[in-house]
């Protein structure tokens, strides 16, 4: 086990030095110039495309998810181990400078958020009662391989749905069994294969029954799990409110200690940063995209833009929340006795609320993680239908996702976060090209989105605007009719 932990570590590490980390900040940057840094001007925007209803069909279902559904969904697989175990694991790594390198990546890279998301919507296909896209689908269709789709969906299957599910069960019996050793018990072991029973069977009855039952979870769940972390992290600086300088001063200042370039270190704090960011809001990395285009919106840039909110609220609120919380209760948070898992944040917790903190983190990580496992399952479900639209492929997926659950849930959880750092590398890189590559496309939406805003339109696209943008399915004046009625409605009133 030693051996093969060792060799995924140096894969990873390899992976990361001279590739992942310069294709990632050199994509941000461009993406960011090319949209005309669209993640800060349209910030206001963000927060009315997220409300917008989901159209109806004759019989009065909705179409498909709505756009808040969709964000829910996403920000349950968003909002898991790499704001909680991430975070203390990139201070860890890297010092609080980390931390000040998360904002910044956050901020460039969710303009690769808003093309990937953009175009998912582009190029989304119609599937029963809801809508199915993701970068497989704007390979083949805006990039015109088929071939290639398939690759990434294979990829992306077994990289992404099943690695990073079996990291979030992991990360849930860690913080649970970490919780009741504050309270004394001395073995965990029936609690860890307790645990994994228990998330076996809960995760089985969701996500055999599908998609609509995935968002019905997330969107009743994920408001309440963001709010009581917050409020625990406000209560924690509120604590300590006298510590804020020297917080500050150690996450501004260590983001700029040139000193300790020469030896390295400088450049660690900026990839602790990046890796561990990247991995809590998984801009450009070519998941979200796949649930984005299963919302039913007038026009393919407000999913952009509402999924460029959720890299705001998981990395510049939940993720600075834990920064918080770690660096107000250590001041040497590299030299605290905890490995690069949930326990550090667990402990800050525990200095400040007693054996409480402990709890009431286990409960939030078990809410976080298993909407995660969800939110993963969503992901994974598209790319299986890209391969085969046959709905027992589909069943046998979410079979072997729920099976993984329980092996993740009990193998050690330095093996499950190397794993993930290798597969998460893989999966960016072949999204981050495809959406480089298809940058222009998005723009051009955007171009059609803002100059329906200035003449005081809600904004609606319909495929013969841009009769240049082809292989399009869903996006025919028969299919918008409905927003396009609404509009005349509104404006006629």
């Amino acid at each position: 086990m030693d051996s093969l932990l060792s060799t995924i570590g140096d894969i990873e590490t390899i992976a990361w030095d001279w590739l992942g980390i310069w294709v990632i900040i050199a994509v941000g940057i461009y993406l960011t110039i090319r949209t005309r840094v669209v993640q800060l001007r349209h910030i206001p925007g963000m927060f009315r495309s997220i409300v917008e209803k989901a159209q109806r069909d004759e019989s009065g279902r909705t179409r498909s998810l709505s756009a808040f559904q969709a964000f829910t969904i996403t920000a349950s697989a968003r909002v898991g181990t790499g704001n909680i175990a991430g975070v203390a694991g990139a201070i860890t790594l890297g010092g609080p400078g980390a931390v000040f390198w998360m904002w910044v990546m956050a901020i460039f890279n969710s303009a690769a958020s808003f093309v990937e998301s953009t175009l998912a919507q582009l190029y989304k296909r119609k599937r029963f009662d809801t809508f199915k896209g993701g970068p497989a689908y704007y390979i083949q269709q805006g990039l015109g391989s088929r071939s290639g789709g398939i690759v990434f969906a294979v990829i992306f299957i077994f990289c992404f749905a099943l690695s990073f599910t079996s990291l979030q069960a992991n990360t849930i019996v860690d913080a649970v069994t970490g919780a009741a050793e504050s309270m004394g018990a001395e073995n965990t072991t029936g609690l860890t294969w307790g645990l994994a029973i228990v998330l076996t069977l809960l995760t089985g009855v969701i996500v055999v029954a599908g998609l609509r039952s995935v968002a019905r979870v997330a969107q009743n769940v994920v408001p309440l799990m963001a709010m009581l972390y917050i409020l625990l992290g406000l209560v924690v600086v509120i604590l300590n409110i006298e510590e804020l300088p020297r917080v500050l001063g150690q996450i501004f200042g260590d983001a700029f200690d040139f000193r300790s370039a020469a030896g390295g270190a400088f450049g660690a704090v900026i990839m602790a940063g990046v890796q561990r960011g990247m991995f809590s809001n998984e801009a450009g990395m070519g998941s979200v995209p796949n649930v984005a285009a299963t919302a039913d919106v007038s026009h393919p840039a407000k999913q952009g833009l509402v999924q460029t909110l959720g890299v705001y609220l998981d990395t510049l609120i939940i993720c600075s929340v834990t920064a918080f919380i770690i660096l107000f209760t250590y001041e040497d948070p590299v030299a605290a006795d905890a490995n690069l898992g949930a326990e550090l944040t667990q402990g800050a917790l525990e200095s400040t609320f007693g054996t409480f903190g402990a709890v009431a983190l286990a409960v939030i990580i078990f809410l976080v993680a298993f909407t995660s496992v969800l939110g993963n399952y969503s992901y994974g479900e598209a790319n299986i239908l890209f391969i085969s639209s046959g709905e027992g492929v589909r069943k046998s997926f979410a079979l072997v996702l729920t099976a993984v659950v329980f092996l993740g849930s009990v193998i050690t959880v330095d093996l499950a976060w190397a794993i993930a750092g290798v597969t998460m590398v893989i999966i960016a890189m072949c999204n981050l090209v495809a959406i480089t590559l298809l940058g222009g496309k998005a723009c051009k939406l955007l171009r059609h989105f803002e100059d329906q805003k200035k003449r005081g339109l809600d904004p609606i696209f319909v495929d013969e605007d841009l009769p240049e943008l082809t292989n399009l399915e869903c996006w025919s004046r028969e299919d918008m009719a409905g927003s396009l009625a609404r509009r005349e409605t509104t404006t006629s009133r």
